[in-house]
């Protein structure tokens, strides 16, 4: 059984699952934020995924940007998989708006995270249609 990462389970919360995959979004106010997490142990990058697996993943990771910028419209989309200091494989879905708290430059390492509090969560996530990313 697939566990998820220490520092994922803490920093996100659960939004729904696939066979593929954990949905997640990320516990910062600043940004509308999905994470999607396939459920395979020692797995650190996509191209380690069987070719298939990876189709599908794309076709999650698709679903769930489009979700994301039709629900919030952003400016951007910013799609990522870092794992420089998380190693499980995960990917990052990022709404951006022009005169967001890091606009133009990346999200990480920059500010503080903004937590919502025990039992909030954004606007936007009650929108996000799961449907077409699944």
């Amino acid at each position: 059984m697939a566990s998820l990462h220490p520092r994922l389970a803490a920093d996100t919360r659960p939004l729904g699952e696939t066979d593929l995959c954990w949905l997640r979004w990320m516990n910062d106010r600043r940004f509308p934020w999905l994470i999607v997490v396939p459920k395979r142990d020692g797995l650190r990058e996509w191209h380690h995924l069987p070719m298939a697996d990876q189709q599908a993943l794309l076709q999650q990771v698709n679903g769930l940007a489009a979700e994301l910028e039709r629900v919030t419209r952003a400016d951007k989309i910013n799609i990522g998989a870092l794992g420089n200091l998380v190693p499980q494989l995960h990917i990052h879905i990022i709404a951006r708006f022009e005169g967001d708290p890091c606009w133009p430059g990346p999200v990480w390492g920059q500010g503080q995270p903004e937590p919502w509090t025990e039992g909030e969560s954004p606007e936007w996530l009650e929108k996000v249609a799961l449907t077409g990313a699944v």
